[in-house]
């Protein structure tokens, strides 16, 4: 019997080998790329472009990052199953869903209660056990703390202190650090107590990391 295959997996697939392709080597990430589909996260304007190499608008000024940008973050990560991840900016949800097919705990916070609310449906919806929070990422969850790898999807001017604390020793993260125009992907690791070490990983663009939460919806 000849088998159908569900065209969004198909896409999924076919997104991954792309990202390979462009030098993503991590195939715990490749798999996971190939894995969610990415259809589900984009606003019904974009389904045409939801398995293009493109961020694409999600609403509240927000955008799902470029599925490249996505992998490129996760692998600098260097995630183990058994980590405990902070994702800053859960947007459309498509990056906690990442993190759900490679660790076992992901924690995420989203400051624009619309978006929080669409993707704890959405995230639900495909059975991926993520702990959503709406509130303000530069805060981060000192309650949940600490976490093995902390995640930021939004352009923060500034390393953010509260969640240099909230990081465990031994522990990452990874960040697009920069002003509004452009950014460098930063990854810090936290040595001890005290002390960390930080390396640049290339320039990109991201929509900038705002403090406090949005309480026009409220």
């Amino acid at each position: 019997m000849m088998k159908h295959l569900d065209p969004r997996n198909e896409d999924s697939n076919q997104l991954a080998k792309k990202l390979k392709a462009r030098g993503i080597k991590d195939e715990n990430v490749l798999k996971a790329i190939a894995s969610v589909p990415r259809d589900q996260f984009v606003c019904s304007e974009s389904i045409l472009e939801a398995y293009y190499d493109k961020p694409l608008p999600i609403g509240e000024g927000q955008t799902i990052s470029q599925p490249f940008t996505v992998a490129y973050q996760t692998e600098l990560l260097e995630l183990n199953k058994e980590d405990k991840v902070l994702e800053i900016g859960t947007g459309s949800g498509y990056q906690a869903a990442i993190l759900c097919e490679i660790v076992n705990e992901v924690y995420s916070v989203e400051r624009h209660k619309s978006l929080y609310q669409t993707a704890k449906k959405r995230l639900s919806k495909l059975n991926y056990q993520a702990n959503l929070f709406y509130g303000d990422g530069y805060k981060g969850l000192p309650n949940y703390a600490p976490f093995d790898k902390i995640i930021i999807t939004a352009a923060a001017p500034e390393i953010p202190e509260n969640l240099l604390t909230q990081l465990t020793i031994g522990g990452k993260m990874v960040l697009p650090l920069g002003n509004t125009i452009g950014q460098t992907m930063t990854v810090i690791n936290r040595l001890s107590e005290c002390d960390y070490r930080t390396t640049k990983h290339g320039a990109f663009r991201f929509v900038p990391m705002i403090k406090g939460i949005d309480t026009e919806c409220i």
